[in-house]
């Protein structure tokens, strides 16, 4: 399918730019505010970690903090068949040190509005003494258990966190989804680009939403564009899992808006069929990776029909996606039918296991110590898959591996240096549907 003109112009402004991106502050954890406030660097959690004289050979477990339960729960077949899909595909190619991978343990990362399964899932990640935790989903999530996986040395890489509090957070995080200040600003020049001068959002007060709100705000203002409900500033956000939006809904639609920017996880739910009973034009509704997912088992078909959302990360090449597909069948017994941060999270765990390789060990110093080079940081021959990568390693030689996310080499914050922002569109069958993809660069 074609984008619109105006809309492709918009985003073709934004390629040309680079998305060159300062990553702006958000409402963090408490104690990254103070350090901020208080004019010095957050202290590395991980600051007294290193890697050892002799690396480890034990046989590598990766352990996952992914949503089995609560409201973002959607967004683990995924995650978990990304995963293990490249397990598969690592131990097919002869493993790590010649042993076979395997995840152990897979822990709950829960809701971002109860923090204590995340934290107990954590303890359970520690106590297991794993070198490498994959997730969590939930920026939110993170910055609740971040400090304890990196100051006992784990190396944690999420494929979703998108929020700019966690770049550069600590030497031992890193992450295969770009900063918010990259999505933000495709979406923030897709909503002006579709012609909208007066934005509202309907936002939840939590890391990620605020975070988000506040980058696609600053798109929206900088293109001429007026931020009329919502914004930063106003108090008019909603705490996580509220389920009635009538006041919230009214109040935005008061205002008079072009277009209404929904920024929640499963409270979209609720805030849809509130929009759709108050008038709103449904083609105007723009959302982002927490939120642009299949909705035809949730709402009347047609509700959705040319509401538009991002995700970061080019859509998957539909072998990638039978693949997926195929394993989380075999696994758990039904196809998967969304597909958001499978290829991140398919190469998070691959690059844990190519940095292992390199290092020659699977303790969490040597892993971490190599994640950049594995990443093309320092240069190397391109290779695409686990098994190309690891004979050129086998060889002596530098790589960089280029996996299904299309992400570039770690940058100095362990972010990736360059993303791809997926755009869709909402088809009749409340289905969004891939339309282009933008590449953006993180700035240094």
């Amino acid at each position: 399918m074609t984008r619109t003109t105006r809309a492709t112009t918009a985003l073709a402004v934004a390629g040309a730019a680079a998305l060159l991106l300062a990553a702006c502050s958000t409402s963090g954890s408490a104690e990254s505010t103070s350090s901020a406030s208080a004019g010095g660097a957050k202290k590395d959690p991980a600051a007294s970690c290193k890697a050892p004289d002799t690396p480890g050979t034990d046989a590598l477990k990766i352990g996952t903090i992914l949503p089995l339960t609560g409201t973002l729960s959607y967004l683990n077949p995924p995650a978990e068949a990304g995963v293990g899909l490249a397990v598969e595909d690592i131990n097919s190619a002869g493993g790590v040190l010649d042993k076979d991978v395997s995840i152990d343990p897979a822990t709950d990362s829960g809701d971002s509005n109860d923090m204590t399964v995340s934290s107990s899932a954590a303890t359970k990640l520690v106590n297991a003494k794993v070198p490498v935790v994959i997730g969590a989903e939930s920026s939110s999530v993170t910055l609740n258990v971040i400090d304890q996986l990196t100051s006992n040395c784990i190396v944690q890489i999420s494929p979703a966190n998108t929020a700019t509090d966690l770049s550069g957070y600590s030497s031992h995080y890193f992450r295969t989804a770009p900063p918010d200040s990259v999505q933000g600003s495709a979406l923030g020049q897709l909503i002006t680009g579709d012609g909208n001068a007066k934005v509202a959002f309907l936002v939840f007060n939590d890391t990620y939403g605020t975070g988000l709100r506040d980058t696609v705000q600053k798109a929206v203002e900088d293109s001429g564009g007026q931020v009329v409900y919502g914004g930063k500033g106003k108090g008019q956000e909603f705490p996580p899992g509220q389920t009635t939006f009538s006041s919230e809904v009214t109040a935005a639609l008061a205002a008079k808006p072009d277009a209404i920017v929904v920024l929640a996880f499963d409270e979209t739910k609720s805030i849809i069929p509130e929009l759709k009973s108050q008038n709103a034009d449904m083609s105007k509704i723009y959302m982002s990776d927490g939120n642009t997912a299949d909705y035809s088992k949730d709402f009347d078909p047609g509700t959705l029909e040319g509401a538009q959302g991002t995700i970061p990360g080019a859509s998957p090449k539909d072998e990638l996606k039978q693949r997926l597909s195929d394993f989380y069948q075999k696994t758990a017994g039904k196809g998967l039918t969304d597909y958001s941060y499978a290829a991140e999270s398919y190469d998070a765990t691959t690059l844990a296991a190519l940095a292992a390789v390199k290092g020659k060990g699977t303790d969490s110093g040597t892993i971490q110590a190599n994640m950049a080079a594995v990443s093309g940081a320092d240069g190397g021959t391109k290779c695409e898959t686990f098994a190309a990568c690891k004979d050129l390693l086998d060889k002596g030689e530098s790589i960089q591996y280029t996996g299904p996310s299309g992400i570039g080499p770690f940058d100095s914050k362990n972010d990736p240096s360059s993303a791809y922002i997926g755009i869709y569109k909402f088809d009749g069958d409340n289905k969004p549907v891939y339309q282009s993809a933008i590449q953006g660069s993180v700035s240094k």
